[in-house]
């Protein structure tokens, strides 16, 4: 008996109901708000969602890397409806709760950072690394900030200061919050080596900004938007060494590579290096708008009184979802899960590698895993446009894909780490009559 497959399209990608919906949109919602993949959810459940067509979707973007843990988790939603009951909101420092301090808790004891640590929780990703400046600003008494090209830290004032790539996010925005460095960041696929981009870094020392005059350093283990471009072990354990020197914070974005995405349960538990201050966010709630900064005590408590917060960071109803993910992941075991994933999906990306000389690079962490498509596998000229079509492709036959890279040019891996092996299969086949209809044509 054959097996029941995940995807159901009863439609076409798009179906009426969902056109019919983006076309409201289109009315009252502003247009920079667009939308990437067409089809209007009605409802998701592990790693799959249904749209108001009635077509169930295999879901490879995961709330772009928020739902580790699956759509709807019975556990998850448990834990929301039960604190929802109770309250939704005090704002913890004018009434506090008990939540906010187990979390702490939890989240200090995983944290790869050693002597004290403590936590202070935030709405988003990018107010988790705003905020982690503030820390290190408060705690050094310095202003300026080094990061690095194609990385990916938010959309609010400094963060996208910090944030490199330009179209979409930065073209016309600016101008931008002075005391922002950007230097080179390595790569094994495109450059520079390990050794020329900490080259850049010192060399940055000399001719940009003064040692004593930095704050902090921020850099993903893994780029996300950038292309999932993991740091060498060298590189990174060279920038912790350039801290070390100069009194300079490091501080680890695991935004996208925290919560077991990459086979541990933060990205930088791969590297022999110890951050000072980590900014988390996405999967830290299944979805709900939480973050936080984990870090070393002395930094964390150097801000002067009520210098960090705001009204809702904290939420008692998102954390009360974040002890859920917690427990999900120690009693699924979910970490050693995307660890099986990516060697699973890995194995097929470098089959199709060798198929398709398109497929320029594979590349990743754990079950955070891209392919970089080119038009010339010589030159590594970027093909955004072969990227869109794979994408476009997928869509159509029932699997949601997300680009990624400076050039638009990568496809990647975000889909809960509950997803099956037999959902995995159909979904991985999928991908590839995408390909094959996309590039063999």
């Amino acid at each position: 008996m054959a097996a029941t497959k995940a995807i159901e399209l009863k439609t076409a990608i798009p179906g009426p109901r969902s056109q019919e919906i983006l076309v409201r949109k289109s009315l009252v919602v502003a247009d920079p708000l667009s939308v990437y993949i067409p089809v209007v959810i009605d409802h998701g459940e592990g790693a799959t969602l249904t749209d108001v067509d009635g077509n169930t979707f295999i879901d490879f973007s995961g709330g772009v890397g928020c739902l580790n843990v699956g759509h709807a988790n019975p556990r998850v939603v448990e834990a929301v409806q039960e604190q929802a009951a109770k309250f939704f909101h005090t704002d913890f420092t004018i009434v506090p709760y008990e939540l906010y301090v187990t979390l702490a808790e939890r989240l200090v004891e995983s944290t790869p950072i050693s002597g004290p640590v403590k936590a202070a929780f935030f709405n988003a990703g990018t107010e988790a690394v705003e905020n982690a400046v503030k820390f290190s600003r408060a705690f050094t008494k310095r202003p300026a900030v080094i990061a690095f090209e194609g990385g990916f830290h938010g959309r609010t004032l400094l963060s996208l200061s910090l944030t490199s790539k330009t179209h979409p996010y930065k073209a016309g925005l600016g101008p931008f919050a002075p005391d922002i460095y950007r230097v080179p960041f390595a790569q094994d696929y495109r450059g520079p080596s390990a050794r020329d981009a900490l080259a850049a870094l010192e060399r940055a020392l000399v001719t940009q900004v003064a040692a004593e005059s930095v704050a902090a350093i921020v850099v993903e283990p893994v780029q996300g938007e950038g292309g999932f471009v993991v740091a060498p072990p060298e590189f990174l354990d060279g920038v912790r060494r350039l801290c070390n020197d100069n009194g300079i914070v490091l501080v680890i974005d695991e935004v996208q590579t925290g919560f077991g995405r990459t086979g541990k349960m933060w990205g930088i538990e791969h590297y022999p290096v110890e951050p000072d201050l980590m900014c988390i966010a996405k999967s830290i709630a299944g979805g709900l708008p939480l973050s936080g900064v984990l870090g070393r005590s002395e930094i964390m408590d150097a801000p002067g009184d009520s210098a960090i917060g705001g009204t809702y960071v904290g939420n008692p109803v998102a954390q009360a979802a974040a002890l859920a993910v917690l427990d999900v992941f120690e009693e699924e075991g979910l970490v050693d899960r995307a660890a099986q994933l990516g060697e699973t999906i890995r194995e097929r990306m470098q089959n199709w590698q060798q198929r398709w000389p398109a497929i320029g690079d594979v590349r990743g962490l754990g079950a955070m895993l891209a392919i970089e498509l080119v038009n010339d596998a010589t030159t590594k000229d970027p093909a955004p446009g072969l990227a869109t079509k794979v994408v476009e492709a997928a869509a159509e036959r029932g699997l949601l894909l997300l680009k990624s890279g400076i050039y638009s040019n990568c496809i990647r891996v975000l889909v809960p780490l509950v997803i099956s092996s037999a959902e995995l299969d159909e979904a991985l086949d999928v991908w590839e009559d995408a390909l094959d209809s996309a590039l063999s044509g």
